[in-house]
């Protein structure tokens, strides 16, 4: 399987208070942390090892990891 990069989700769970991280292009990503700055070399080093365990091969020197955090924030309506 050949990549050019990776993409990662990272939503807040507001229930738990932490942002939570997952990939489609990476079985088994499941990284949590309470801010991303936490949650960066987490991601990081989780897709390290999933990428030896899984075999998935890049034919890159480096692999661009794009993690793009999603956050719901709501405002009172004031008709309310």
């Amino acid at each position: 399987m050949k990549h050019s990069s990776i993409i990662v989700r990272a939503l807040w769970d507001e229930d738990a208070g932490v942002w939570v991280a997952s990939s489609r292009d990476i079985d088994g990503l499941a990284v949590e942390a309470e801010t991303i700055e936490m949650l960066e070399p987490k991601v990081l080093a989780a897709i390290g090892d999933l990428l030896e365990l899984n075999g998935q091969v890049f034919e890159l020197p480096e692999i661009p990891v794009h993690i793009m955090s999603e956050h719901l924030a709501k405002v009172p309506n004031p008709r309310f």
